[in-house]
């Protein structure tokens, strides 16, 4: 993978635009007033007098209140300003709460040849669907700004997901308590135990910064064959390799926030970093610069990326339900979010790395990112395989 993993002092302090408080779980639709009400269509996979132009898409967000915000202030307006009489609902599952139910739903649409009411997916199970033939096959002849886009990223999509954002997992300290900055995973693991109270994470499931917390912990403490294979593949045997690492996180839970408190997603951490209350922790890259150009992380905050192994990052993906009575529209709205324009909003938004060759960006843009470390994101597990390690978190450390 080619994405950057960016110098993010330098980039803090060129990045353009903040971020706005997100909402609570809700669904908001954005666009023209007077766009006619879509109609049922009883046949999947045809668009339909229903994708009419005024015909409101749906976006399904999966994630955080960053991206809803990211949806809802940026792309979507653009969108509809580029493409009037265009009208896109978004609705978002807080921390995919509910993304089971969103999968089977779009499983059993599929299966019974129905338009399940989504048109656009923003979710961690998107190449999941793609590989199962849930998802639309994309390639450059219906998707062009894929154009350029590195190969090996595109493939991860299987076939039916488009990445359109990058970011990676850090650690962000306050250098006021941290005196000698940890630059591996031990060194992290020795700074928690000697400093205890004043380093947390987020459960797994309720965010990702606190998700590859865990992931590299588990990962250095098991086999590397099959940590890589948990990228690609469902494999219980492997599974059973975490074993150790849950040993490791359940051991560090005396030194951990309060003697064991792990706040609910990944703002909450960051928050508790922000007051002092904390003096370590994990975070999202994007989250952690767009909050210190906000003023809600404070200019003393630093981040940086650890080794041995690193912390998880990669590609968000994006997937369009071949059930989708809009699909060729939603489609359309996926192309454009690969436009420099849409690329320039990500990046001035939540400082997300581009996908697309930085020379489709602005200058300014472009001098942020070429300032940056080049460097391989690390993946975290294939969507299925996360989701059993939050069950076992869940199980296995907190208040053991």
């Amino acid at each position: 993978m080619t994405l950057a993993r960016r110098s993010f002092l330098s980039l803090a302090a060129a990045a353009t635009a903040g971020v706005v408080a997100g909402c609570a779980t809700k669904s908001t639709e954005i666009g023209a007033t007077d766009a006619p009400a879509p109609t049922t269509s009883g046949s999947a996979g045809s668009a339909g007098s229903s994708a009419g132009g005024g015909a409101p898409l749906t976006v399904h967000l999966s994630g955080d209140t960053n991206m809803q915000e990211l949806w809802e202030k940026a792309l979507v307006p653009a969108f509809v300003k580029a493409n009037p009489g265009y009208t896109v609902k978004v609705q978002l599952d807080l921390h995919g709460e509910r993304d089971a139910q969103t999968q089977a739903k779009l499983t059993a649409a599929q299966a019974q040849n129905q338009d399940a009411g989504i048109d656009l997916v923003d979710a961690g199970f998107v190449q999941t669907l793609a590989e199962a033939g849930i998802m639309e096959p994309i390639s450059v002849s219906n998707v062009p700004n894929l154009e350029g886009i590195p190969e090996d990223v595109v493939k991860a999509g299987n076939g039916g997901g488009v990445p359109y954002r990058g970011s990676s997992v850090l650690l962000a300290y306050d250098p006021e308590v941290v005196k000698e900055v940890p630059t591996t995973l031990d060194e992290v693991l020795a700074w928690i135990k000697a400093n205890p109270g004043k380093f947390t994470y987020c459960p797994p499931k309720s965010g990702g910064s606190g998700g590859a917390w865990v992931t590299t912990v588990l990962d250095q403490n098991m086999d590397p064959a099959d940590a890589e294979k948990l990228r690609t593949t469902y494999d219980q045997e492997a599974m059973k390799g975490w074993d150790k690492g849950f040993g490791v996180l359940r051991e560090l839970g005396p030194s951990i926030y309060q003697k064991g408190v792990y706040p609910n997603g990944n703002k909450q951490v960051l928050d508790l970093l922000s007051s002092g209350q904390i003096a370590m922790c994990t975070v999202w890259s994007d989250q952690f610069i767009s909050g210190q150009k906000s003023g809600l992380v404070p200019e003393r905050i630093k981040a940086t990326q650890i080794s041995n192994p690193s912390f998880t990052g990669g590609a968000a993906y994006l997937g369009v339900p071949k059930g989708s009575a809009k699909k060729e529209h939603a489609i359309k709205l996926v192309d454009f979010v690969l436009s420099a324009e849409a690329q320039t909003l990500i990046a001035n938004q939540i400082a997300g790395f581009p996908v697309i060759p930085l020379e489709k960006l602005p200058a300014e843009t472009q001098q942020i990112f070429r300032e940056a470390h080049p460097d391989v994101l690390r993946p975290g597990y294939l969507d299925k395989v996360g989701k059993d390690m939050n069950n076992e978190w869940d199980q296995k450390v907190p208040g053991n």
